[in-house]
């Protein structure tokens, strides 16, 4: 991240404010993205029944959009802005620490004797992590393409990305329906409600107090204070981590990134809390999964390729981003059972991992 994206004269007031303010714009953003996220996945889960979206198109995508509204806002006015830079920084950053939200959602949210990924054991749930790793993956390839290979406003990179992405709906939404395995891809011992049984019982409660209407407005309500929270978030945290003199690339992966995360943490600590932790994971895996389609929406707007312009820090966080993907699929699969430090084998590899991550960002930034 080389610094704030936005309309000029927001960047100079912002610049001109001093810290102690700045601090305190900043947290109070965090805290409007934290509760309006809570809004908007309620909405979303009613929209979702009451217009009969389905579970691919309402969970997977309308959900994603939904929690990653903050990044949507800071990447359009990136691209406005012409700071591709920042679009890139913005996107990429913040994949490795919402994937670190699981470990967050296994200490604080599940509860019991097993971790989250022994409860949350899925087939499905492993197709979504593929579908991850699949599209950072084309980040990576894209990255290294000339920045002069732009067609009709469209990079190769970009509308591959897309494409990923929607395959991978696709064949989560098969595997929802049927697979031919035992149990239909479901762990034993695993969550015995089907997953989005949390999401079911937020509708028929919602459903009974609020109409259509009521739920469209709040949904808007709270998608407008997201986008300008997660704008005045991005500028308000870059001025500050300026006069901190703190780098920027690091300051977008950690603390920006965390709190872009905050819509994450908020549902997912919801859904754990109703036993609903494959939805949980869900979520997190689809929102990592939507974060680079926003790629091909940065394209449009600016005319040029974005890909090309992510820095070395960008694609070391894109690789880590990857590695922790990988445990937690891992995780899926062999499904360890006992709770170290509160939370799973993989959990702790994961956070392991991630701190090791931004101790080397410093060596990557630096070099």
């Amino acid at each position: 991240m080389s610094g704030p994206a936005g309309p000029d004269w927001i960047v100079v007031v912002m610049g001109s404010l001093p810290l102690w303010l700045l601090i305190f714009i900043f947290v109070s953003a965090s805290v409007v993205i934290w509760f309006a996220g809570i809004q908007l996945s309620r909405k979303t889960n009613i929209l979702d029944k009451r217009f009969h979206l389905g579970s691919a198109l309402g969970g997977l995508i309308l959900l994603a959009i939904a929690t990653n509204l903050p990044e949507l806002a800071i990447t359009v006015s990136a691209a406005i802005s012409g700071d591709l830079e920042v679009a890139v920084g913005n996107i990429l950053g913040g994949i490795a620490l919402q994937t670190v939200v699981l470990v967050v959602l296994d200490v604080f949210g599940v509860k019991g004797k097993h971790p989250l990924t022994y409860k949350a054991a899925s087939l499905t749930l492993v197709i979504e992590a593929v579908t991850v790793v699949a599209v950072l993956a084309v980040v990576i390839a894209g990255s290294q393409m000339p920045s002069g290979v732009v067609f009709a406003r469209l990079t190769p990179g970009a509308v591959l990305i897309a494409v990923v992405w929607v395959v991978g709906l696709l064949l989560v939404q098969r595997a929802q329906k049927h697979l031919p395995w035992q149990e239909e891809g479901e762990a034993p011992e695993s969550q015995s409600e089907p997953r989005g049984h949390s999401k079911a019982k937020s509708q028929d409660d919602s459903t009974k107090t609020k109409g259509t209407g009521a739920s469209v407005a709040v949904f808007a309500v709270a998608a407008v204070a997201t986008l300008i929270a997660g704008v005045v978030l991005e500028q308000s945290g870059s001025a500050a981590a300026d006069q901190l003199g703190l780098s920027g690339v690091l300051f977008g992966a950690t603390v920006l990134a965390l709190a872009t995360s905050l819509p994450e943490i908020s549902t997912g600590l919801a859904s754990v809390s109703q036993g609903d932790y494959k939805l949980a994971v869900s979520d997190i895996f689809g929102g990592n999964a939507f974060l680079p389609v926003l790629f091909l929406l940065a394209v449009l707007i600016s005319g040029k390729a974005v890909l090309p312009q992510a820095q070395a820090t960008d694609i070391y966080l894109t690789a880590l981003a990857i590695l922790l993907t990988v445990v937690y699929l891992l995780g899926l699969l062999f499904r360890p059972q006992r709770r170290i430090a509160r939370m799973g084998a993989d959990s702790l590899v994961v956070l392991v991992l991630y701190a090791l991550g931004v101790a080397g960002l410093f060596v990557v930034a630096g070099g």
